[in-house]
C-alpha cells in the first residue's frame, strides 16, 4: 500500500477568526463571499469528488493522458464508444451518503473539453455518445432527493477547442508561464470566454449547482482580470453560489498564495496534501482514494485507516475534505471503492457530532492527535494511543466539567491542575483506528486560545 506523508504547518494564532475568503477580488471590493453559503459549506466538512468521462475506457488519467499515453486523435474519439449503460445516479449518491459525505462535485467538463451534459453550445458532449444523453440532470435530481448538495467542477482550460490558444502537450508547456497576448489571442479568448459563460449559465440555470469548482487557471491565456470578471459574473447570476480560488491567479503551481483581497475566490484548494491549519480563510483539501483522479484498473487504494486519518487531519486543521472516486466505463463505482467509503461512513455514523458543524482546534493538529470543537464541547481525536494518561495544556480558568469516549459513552477521570488536564486512559481504546474523547466545558470552546502541543 502506498503511504502518504504530509507536513502540517502549525501556526499559533491567538484567537479564532471569522472564516472569510476574499470574494470578488480587487476589481470588486464590495463583493464579499456569501457568509451563509460559506458557513453551510464548512459545516458539511466532507464531500465526494467525481472525475469521469470517456477516458475511463482506457484507464489512464483524465485529460493529462491526451497526447501522452493516448494519441490525441484517438483520445478525442473515445466518446464515440462511451456507453455507460450501468450508470445509476442513485448508486453514486447512495455511495456518497453511505460514506457520510454531504456534497458531490463532479467534473462537468475537464481539461479535455468533454461535457458530461447535453450542452447547447458544443457537440462534444454526452449527447453525442452512444449513451445519447447527459448525466447531470439525473445526478442533480438524485442529490436533491437524498439530501446531498450538488456541485460542479469546470475547467478553465480546454485543450480540445480551437479558440482556446494553449496546446497540451507542447514542448514549451509550463505552469504559470507569463506571456503577453497578441491581438489574435485576445480575440480568441474573448470568444472562448463567451462560450464558457454560456456553459456556466447552463450549469447554474438547469442544474442549480451550489458551487463552481474551477481548475486550469494556471495557463498563460487566463488572466487575473478574467478571473475577477468571471467571479462577478457568476455571483450576479446567483448570489449564494460558492466559487473556489482557482477562478483567479492566486496560486503558484500547487502553492496557494491567494489569501488576500486582491484575488477572487471563496475558499482555497490544496491538492493531494492536507492543508495547513487555517481558521481565518476557508479551505478544502482534494485528494484521491487511489493513485489517479480518473478510474485506473487494479490501482492501489488507501486503507480505511488512511482515509479516516486524512479526514480527521483535515477537519482538525479547520478544512473540508473533497475525496475523489473515479467511476468505471460502464458507469459503476468500483465495489472496492464503495466498500472503503462504507467503512468511513460506519465510523462517521458513530462519531458524527465530532465532525459535522465543528471548527478545527483549539489544539493544533499533530501526527498523533487532532481536535475539533463546537458550542461547549472539545473533541479530541486520537490517531494513536498516547499511553496510560493523556496530558493536555488547558486554561486553568476554564473548567472541564466531564470527559467521555464518544464511541461507547464511557466516562473518564479528569484531573485539572497547573494549567493542564490529565485524563486516565484504559489499556485498550474503544476504536483502534481513531478514538474520540468529548470534553464538556463550562463555556463555549471558541473562547479558548489556540494551543500548540
Amino acid at each position: 500500500m502506498k503511504h502518504f506523508f504530509w507536513t502540517i504547518l502549525l501556526l499559533l494564532i491567538p484567537h479564532y477568526g471569522q472564516a472569510q475568503y476574499s470574494g470578488g477580488g480587487e476589481a470588486n471590493p464590495g463583493l464579499l463571499t456569501n457568509v451563509e453559503s460559506l458557513q453551510e459549506f464548512q459545516d458539511m466538512r466532507f464531500g465526494m469528488f467525481i472525475h469521469w468521462g470517456p477516458v475511463s475506457l482506457k484507464g489512464t488519467e483524465i485529460s493529462w493522458s491526451r497526447g501522452r499515453e493516448i494519441p490525441i486523435d484517438e483520445y478525442d474519439k473515445l466518446y464515440l464508444g462511451f456507453n455507460p449503460e450501468l450508470y445509476a445516479a442513485a448508486d453514486w449518491v447512495g455511495a456518497a451518503k453511505a460514506a457520510g459525505m454531504q456534497y458531490i462535485i463532479i467534473t462537468s467538463r475537464h481539461h479535455d473539453g468533454f461535457s458530461l451534459w447535453d450542452s447547447e453550445y458544443t457537440d462534444y458532449d454526452m449527447a453525442a455518445t452512444p449513451y445519447g444523453k447527459g448525466i447531470l440532470k439525473e445526478l442533480a435530481e438524485e442529490c436533491e432527493k437524498q439530501g446531498i448538495k450538488f456541485g460542479t467542477y469546470y475547467s478553465i482550460c480546454d485543450w480540445y477547442r480551437d479558440d482556446y490558444p494553449v496546446d497540451y502537450p507542447a514542448p514549451d508547456y509550463s505552469f504559470n508561464e507569463s506571456r503577453n497576448m497578441d491581438s489574435v489571442t485576445q480575440v480568441q479568448m474573448e470568444q472562448y470566454i463567451t462560450f464558457m459563460k454560456k456553459q456556466l449559465e447552463e450549469l447554474v440555470r438547469d442544474y442549480n449547482t451550489f458551487l463552481i469548482w474551477f481548475d486550469g487557471e494556471w495557463e498563460w491565456a487566463w488572466t487575473h482580470e478574467m478571473g475577477t470578471d468571471m467571479y462577478a459574473y457568476l455571483r450576479e447570476m446567483k448570489d449564494d453560489i460558492l466559487i473556489n480560488n482557482r477562478v483567479d491567479k492566486g496560486r503558484e503551481g500547487m502553492e496557494d498564495k491567494s489569501r488576500s483581497a486582491r484575488f477572487a475566490g471563496d475558499f482555497a484548494t490544496p491538492e493531494q496534501q492536507i492543508g495547513a491549519f487555517d481558521n481565518k480563510f476557508a479551505w478544502e483539501t482534494c485528494m484521491t482514494i487511489g493513485e489517479q483522479w480518473a478510474w485506473k484498473p487494479n490501482e492501489n487504494l488507501k486503507s480505511k485507516k488512511e482515509c479516516i486519518h486524512t479526514l480527521l487531519q483535515t477537519i482538525g486543521g479547520d478544512g473540508n475534505l473533497l475525496f475523489n472516486v473515479g467511476p468505471m466505463p460502464d458507469g459503476r463505482i468500483e465495489q472496492r471503492q464503495v466498500d472503503i467509503l462504507t467503512e468511513i461512513g460506519q465510523w462517521l455514523s458513530i462519531n458524527q457530532e465530532a465532525v459535522y458543524g465543528t471548527r478545527g482546534g483549539p489544539y493544533l493538529p499533530t501526527e498523533k492527535m487532532v481536535s475539533t470543537h463546537k458550542e461547549n464541547k472539545i473533541y479530541i481525536h486520537l490517531l494513536s494511543k498516547p499511553g496510560k494518561t493523556l496530558v493536555l495544556p488547558h486554561d486553568e480558568n476554564i473548567s472541564v466539567k466531564s470527559a467521555r469516549f464518544l464511541q461507547d459513552d464511557t466516562s473518564l477521570n479528569i484531573k485539572q491542575d497547573n494549567g493542564s488536564i490529565i485524563l486516565q486512559l484504559p489499556k485498550k481504546l474503544p476504536d483502534e483506528v481513531a478514538t474520540v474523547i468529548e470534553l464538556t466545558l463550562d463555556r463555549p470552546a471558541s473562547e479558548i486560545d489556540l494551543i500548540k502541543l
